[in-house]
């Protein structure tokens, strides 16, 4: 390692710390990382006071010193000044990590970051033989060697090694899911937002045109040609188009730069906010095409307008159809922008699924709209003259009935898809978990103090139930003889292949064990190696019962023969592993023990305190602080995801407002004669707010069963979890949208309903 130039070794792992040397002194799992006089290699760590790390961790006067994130003053009580205690050794906490270069290394963190020098890790005796520990070695390359020419030829070299060995580019790889995951919801959200805008210009471009069908019956009553007609208003479109984009690709660069200090603090790592051309090239480009591949249909329609139209067209609207060849050019653009989706996304084959759903989506509520107008005109008129007028207004020529039901309701869809998808992550959280979850888990339990531990356990009331396992750490590495990295396997289980995994090993079943396949083995059994392994995993990597797994335990291969494949539920949070192992095979390997302790809560505290004064080295890890942990995780993740889903909604809202005012003069024209027949502005008020209510509900009502289907498809075949449907979720969401539309509807024919009478009858 060191022939690759600058070399830095790192020791990370959980260990409990305690306030002080007092018995009943505050004490805390913590995050503890010790380093080496080359840490970090590079950037800085930033320290309270402006203090250098190598004197904040240096021991003096006989006390090693450490450095702690600040939230360990509201777990531990304690500051820069006050002594820390770690296993075996007390420390010095001289100063807070302000800033940690590395930090974005580690998603999820159980407590807060304890940093101290590698020589006094050796002296708090936490290292023992088994216990779950990683070695993180941080190499600078010398010599401008290309890194993953490096990596590939250190992986020959040793072949055997088992590390996993990634370049800066892929610094965790866990995080790059994550952010991949988080990259891919908002290409789809910025997609179907971009699709519902499409819809807007495509109503646009019509509402414009059915205002000019004059203008353009007169030009063809001089002999003006349909192509004039038709390029005129396209290079109208594609003006217009172009300036929107501009204004569109500036503040996108624009509030990147404006959000970041307020998102410094968020963030691992400092923000790289800059302009950045090829992004916003494509964003403009994916305008562009947009407007085009919406504009081209309504269009070519206006192209077709007889002169007759003159005279007739606003009580008899005739239907015109594009020319073979616009229909063409049409499907031509709108293929462009389906192929730059699909070249643009990470995920083929969740762009091609998008732009799939997209056209049927697209057809499914056009057709759906279309279902709604013809019935809202087959219906009986109303006694009421209000209702009789707002059903009216649904059905009436030149309606915006359609555009708004596609628009919003597609926009209104992702965002119930949304809710519901995080509302089943939270009930995994909050509701179903806590209920069956122990209250802790005890780790790193050295076999020879198992029986200390079960007495010291056992002597504290209120106990209700500990269950204690052996456990390994391992590492598949061959599915039937062949390399388990090669192997085409399910994405849902294909994190069981990544790095370590924790195993044991049982002679008699263990309780509420559920083998669906095969046979477990007898409890004095001792032969070949057998395992039993987790029946979806299976599933997903192909395998079933008589198949071999090979596992590398510390180095030494081990190949094992499935016995049985078991239904795990790993939602219930009990003792649960993938594979399980027959007695004979792991006993003789270095290994530590895992408990798991059900207490009454009143007697939580008792139980905590018992275990961490009598043992340094055990870590108590409190499945309620993990949880809220989890859940604060996934509220942050939620409130991103549903604000960036509600752009979906605002677009929409949008493109309401624009189909709104573009029948402004129809509705001035409406109040008036309606205000001359002795209608009241409220009257006219409240019949357009029982119309744009009514479309309101539709949109509702399709969205909802749309994004509970879609929903449905992610929670199962996606993140493979139970789904629940959420009626409370739905209907505020949805009625959301109702809401909305009803305030962007009214908001848009108001002035309508201040309109004088007088000087249009006299200016018709």
């Amino acid at each position: 390692m060191r022939a690759g130039g600058r070399l830095s070794r790192v020791v990370e792992m959980r260990a409990m710390a305690r306030a002080g040397g007092a018995a009943d002194a505050a004490r805390a799992i913590v995050e503890l990382k010790a380093v080496d006089d080359a840490y970090p290699l590079y950037g800085t760590v930033a320290l309270s006071d402006g203090a250098a790390l190598a004197d904040a961790l240096a021991r003096r006067d006989g006390r090693w010193g450490a450095a702690a994130d600040p939230d360990i003053a509201s777990r531990l009580g304690v500051g820069p000044g006050d002594v820390l205690r770690l296993g075996e050794i007390e420390l010095e906490l001289r100063a807070t990590i302000l800033r940690e270069p590395d930090k974005g290394t580690s998603l999820f963190r159980f407590g807060p970051r304890v940093m101290i020098q590698r020589d006094a890790l050796d002296a708090s005796r936490l290292v023992q033989p088994g216990a779950l520990i990683y070695y993180p070695y941080r190499i600078a390359l010398s010599g401008g060697r290309d890194a993953a020419a490096w990596l590939d030829a250190t992986a020959k070299r040793f072949p055997q090694a088992g590390w996993r060995m990634r370049s800066h580019t892929r610094a965790d790889p866990g995080i790059e899911r994550f952010v991949d995951r988080m990259t891919l919801f908002l290409t789809l959200v910025g997609l179907t937002a971009l699709l519902v805008g499409g819809v807007g210009v495509g109503n646009a471009v019509k509402s414009h045109l059915d205002t000019k069908t004059a203008t353009i019956a007169t030009y063809k009553c001089l002999g003006a040609p349909g192509r004039l007609v038709f390029l005129t208003g396209f290079l109208q479109v594609m003006a217009l188009a172009a300036l929107g984009a501009l204004i569109g690709v500036a503040l996108g660069a624009l509030v990147p730069m404006a959000a970041a200090p307020l998102l410094a603090d968020k963030l691992p790592v400092a923000a790289r906010v800059a302009v950045y051309p090829a992004p916003l090239l494509l964003a403009g480009a994916f305008g562009m095409i947009a407007a085009t591949a919406f504009s081209i249909w309504p269009l070519a329609a206006a192209r077709e307008v007889p002169a007759a139209a003159l005279f007739r067209d606003l009580v008899a609207p005739a239907r015109r159809w594009p020319r073979p060849g616009y229909i063409a050019l049409n499907l031509l653009a709108a293929a462009a922008l389906a192929a730059l989706a699909l070249g643009w996304a990470h995920d083929k084959r969740v762009a091609a699924w998008f732009v799939v759903g997209a056209v049927a989506s697209l057809a499914g509520f056009r057709l759906l709209a279309w279902g709604v107008v013809r019935l809202a005109s087959k219906l009986p008129r109303p006694r009421r003259p209000l209702l009789r007028l707002a059903l009216a207004n649904v059905h009436r020529p030149g309606a915006p009935t359609p555009s708004v039901l596609v628009s919003l309701g597609i926009g209104l869809s992702v965002l119930v898809a949304v809710a519901l998808v995080e509302g089943n992550l939270e009930r995994q959280v909050a509701e179903r978990l806590p209920t069956a979850a122990p209250a802790f888990y005890f780790i790193d339990i050295q076999p020879d103090q198992v029986a200390d531990f079960d007495r010291t356990v056992a002597s504290v009331a209120g106990l209700d139930s500990v269950e204690r396992v052996p456990t390994v750490r391992a590492r598949i590495v061959k599915l039937n003889g062949e390399p388990a990295d090669s192997r085409q396997v399910r994405s849902d289980v294909a994190w069981v292949l990544r790095g370590d995994r924790t195993l044991t090993y049982a002679g008699a079943m263990p309780p509420k064990t559920r083998v669906v396949a095969g046979e477990w083995w007898p409890e004095d059994y001792r032969g070949p190696p057998l395992v039993s392994f987790d029946a979806n995993a299976a599933q997903g990597m192909g395998l079933e019962v008589g198949d071999t797994l090979t596992v590398n335990v510390l180095g030494r291969e081990i190949t094992a023969t499935i016995a049985s494949l078991r239904a795990i539920d790993w939602g219930d949070l009990t003792m649960n592993f993938v594979l399980i192992f027959a007695p004979g095979t792991l006993e003789a390997a270095p290994h530590t023990h895992v408990a798991a302790a059900k207490v009454d809560p009143a007697a939580e505290a008792a139980l905590y305190r018992a275990v961490t004064d009598r043992f340094p080295n055990i870590s108590a890890v409190r499945v309620r602080d993990a949880l809220e942990a989890a859940a604060r995780l996934i509220g942050q993740i939620g409130l991103a995801v549903r604000l960036t889903a509600g752009v979906t909604i605002l677009v929409g809202a949008l493109v309401l407002a624009g189909a709104v005012a573009a029948g402004h003069r129809r509705r001035i024209y409406d109040a008036v004669v309606l205000k001359v027949l002795g209608a009241t502005r409220r009257d006219v008020g409240l019949a357009y707010l029982i119309e744009y209510g009514l479309i309101g509900v539709l949109a509702a009502l399709l969205a909802a069963g749309v994004g509970t289907l879609a929903s449905f498809v992610l929670v199962t075949r996606t993140m493979y979890m139970d789904w629940v449907f959420l009626p409370e979720t739905v209907v505020v969401t949805a009625g959301l949208g109702v809401v909305v539309t009803m305030l962007f509807g009214f908001a848009g024919t108001f002035r309508a309903l201040g309109q004088k009478a007088a000087p249009l009858l006299r200016n018709p």
